[in-house]
């Protein structure tokens, strides 16, 4: 059926509620609005559902998740693992509660236990849950950093990891074989629970799940000398953060911790920001102007299901800097690397430092430096989450340290998803132990730099919505397939990877290799002097990214050749969007 004709079969099937279908006919004459909402199914991808909250199959909805779980729930079924059963949590956004019951009644019609958290949690803590209860998979309802009027729907396999192969081929397929809303099955709260098949998870999990982030704590000796005097403003921005990562900073000792009141609360309107994402300044604008007023040492934000955590910190001189994700992320690495090394004396010989393939170079480096192995996977925390597992099953390889360009990282192995809160609770630590050094989180930056060198890494996103969005992000693509470049702002362009057709061409030799990495719609540029690029479409929202790093001999060059670079990619963009 044409979208026009799958918009009148909801019109006119009893099965949808009224007040779906008023929303319908609310939009009848705008027929660009009507094939947007029709013109596919909201795509289940390798990690779930995304989009906009709305009527129709293009959106997030009831029925749209009830179709997914339904799809889910064969496959648990197929595979065997409906006794083991289903964690679900969800954050503060619009229908995050509905969207969460509806999961679980749908699971419970199955057979399958459904374990749902009584309020909202961080997305870590689901990850911890599925592994603590020995569930067969996850499901996480929100829609991370994005817009208010999104939602989303995360799955998880057994392991805590978002879903892999070949679970998440196996899965996907289950949910597009379910075609009719009919077949869907759902049930009352009160049958699932007199069923056994409804359980309500709360405390149970929230204190081994805190005990699990302090046990990695490695300096309890600084923080407790310098706790009364570390000063920390924090922003939950309206999510789910703020219970736990104030829960964890009290229980260390931390007196002065200092929450943003204006985003304390939970609310999925996000008020006070126009995007929840810890990447963008806005973000801070009310924590900074609380950091200065009370004088804080740091200034953090974790996003609206807390695993990504952002962060400014305060120079000698009182001047605060914006840590990007790969600043804080390598800030991290080089704390929990160099503190585990002159605590046991040296790091695992086997020891493993993992990043994905959009992140800094200055992790290459900081694996030579405490000569561990650096490990390479494709965007998505997931796939670090699946070399832990591998590390697991063949008990070759140690777990060091994992993180991404996007605000995320993973200390320890509790979850096998990012962690702010584990993020916050390690950078607190890290700051009281630096400053019984008399050092500050800046110029621990900074001495890091001067060992591994100074960069630069930045990205551009184009937002292309809509079905016409869709065709110039893959023009975008093509056109750089066709015609490869040679140069990117003054650098030599070295090899070409394309992660879809998995080759590596050495453009000076010609040799080809292969990636060694999962099919994907990624274009990657290896160039002169460390520098690089990579092109790849998001895969939570209607955008097209270009990642880039760059190398300098000072943080002044850095940013000067960072300008640079960001100049030619904007360059190259329209030329190839015109």
């Amino acid at each position: 059926m044409g979208y026009r004709e799958v918009y009148e079969s909801w019109l006119a099937n009893p099965y949808f509620d009224e007040a779906t279908k008023a929303e319908l006919k609310a939009i009848e004459g705008n027929e660009k609005e009507i094939e947007d909402r029709f013109y596919r199914d909201l795509e289940f991808g390798t990690a779930g559902l995304r989009g906009v909250i709305g009527a129709g199959t293009n959106r997030m909805n009831v029925y749209t998740v009830r179709k997914t779980t339904q799809g889910l729930a064969n496959y648990i079924n197929k595979v065997g693992g409906a006794e083991r059963g289903v964690a679900i949590a969800y954050d503060c956004r619009r229908m995050s509660p509905e969207f969460s019951e509806e999961a679980a009644l749908c699971l419970a019609a199955n057979g399958i236990k459904a374990y749902r958290f009584e309020t909202l949690r961080p997305t870590p803590e689901l990850s911890y849950a599925v592994r603590k209860l020995g569930c067969i998979a996850g499901i996480n309802i929100t829609a991370s950093h994005n817009p208010p009027e999104y939602n989303g729907y995360k799955v998880y396999w057994e392991d805590g990891a978002q879903i892999t192969p070949p679970h998440d081929v196996g899965i996907m397929a289950e949910v597009k074989a379910v075609t009719d809303f009919n077949d869907v099955k759902t049930c009352k709260r009160d049958d699932a629970e007199i069923a056994g098949l409804y359980r309500v998870i709360a405390q149970d999990i929230d204190d081994p799940y805190i005990a699990e982030l302090k046990s990695q704590i490695i300096h309890w000796d600084a923080i407790k000398q310098e706790a009364k005097n570390l000063k920390i403003v924090y922003s939950p921005l309206h999510g789910t953060g703020n219970i736990p990562a104030r829960r964890v900073l009290h229980e260390m000792g931390f007196e002065n911790v200092y929450v943003v009141p204006e985003q304390e609360h939970p609310d999925g309107e996000f008020p006070t920001v126009s995007y929840p994402n810890p990447e963008a300044k806005e973000a801070f604008a009310l924590g900074l102007a609380l950091a200065k007023k009370v004088d804080a040492d740091l200034v953090l934000a974790t996003d609206p299901d807390a695993d990504r955590l952002g962060c400014y910190v305060k120079d000698k001189q009182g001047e605060y800097h914006s840590l990007t994700g790969n600043m804080s992320g390598c800030l991290l690495a080089d704390y929990e690397m160099a503190q585990r090394k002159a605590r046991d004396g040296k790091l695992p010989e086997d020891g493993e430092f993992i990043k994905t393939i959009v992140t800094t170079n200055m992790a290459d480096n900081l694996a030579k430096y405490y000569n561990v192995k650096l490990v390479e996977v494709l965007t998505g925390f997931k796939y670090i989450g699946q070399q832990i597992l591998r590390m697991e099953t063949t008990g070759k390889g140690t777990y060091v340290f994992g993180f991404e360009e996007s605000y995320g990282c993973l200390i320890g192995t509790h979850a096998r998803d990012k962690d702010a809160i584990v993020a916050t609770m390690a950078l607190c630590e890290a700051a009281a132990y630096y400053k019984t050094k008399d050092m500050t989180l800046w110029d621990a930056m900074i001495d890091m730099y001067e060992r591994v060198g100074y960069w630069k890494d930045d990205v551009v996103s184009i937002s292309l919505p809509g079905i016409e969005g869709l065709g110039k992000i893959q023009s975008i693509l093509s056109k750089l397939r066709e015609n490869p470049p040679a140069e990117i702002a003054g650098y030599k362009v070295l090899s070409a990877r394309d992660y879809k057709a998995d080759t590596i061409k050495n453009l000076v030799t010609g040799e080809v290799t292969t990636t060694g990495l999962p099919n994907s719609n990624v274009l990657y540029y290896d160039l002169e002097g460390g520098a690089w690029l990579c092109c790849r479409p998001s895969g939570t929202e209607p955008k097209i990214k270009f990642y880039f790093g760059v190398a300098g001999t000072s943080l002044e060059d850095a940013d000067v050749k960072g300008k640079e670079m960001a100049d030619a990619v904007n360059a190259m963009v329209e030329e190839l969007t015109a």
